[in-house]
């Protein structure tokens, strides 16, 4: 599969926490944690589950940073 996104992370599924409309993925990546939200569909639909390796894909068109 091709992305445009450039910027992708690979981790492992920490956590996920699920209603029945959407979804939190927590993603461990080297020691830090990224959080995804999601649709629950697409949590069933790729059958993702705590501990499988995934790849986080971002793509913003701002990243804001504060000192």
């Amino acid at each position: 599969m091709s992305l445009s996104a450039r910027n992708r992370l690979t981790g492992s599924i920490k956590d996920i926490k699920s209603d029945d409309v959407s979804s939190e993925i927590i993603l461990n990546i080297g020691g830090q944690e990224v959080c995804s939200t999601i649709t629950t569909n697409s949590v069933e639909r790729l059958n993702l589950e705590v501990g499988d390796e995934v790849t986080a894909a971002i793509k913003a068109s701002n990243v804001i940073i504060q000192k």
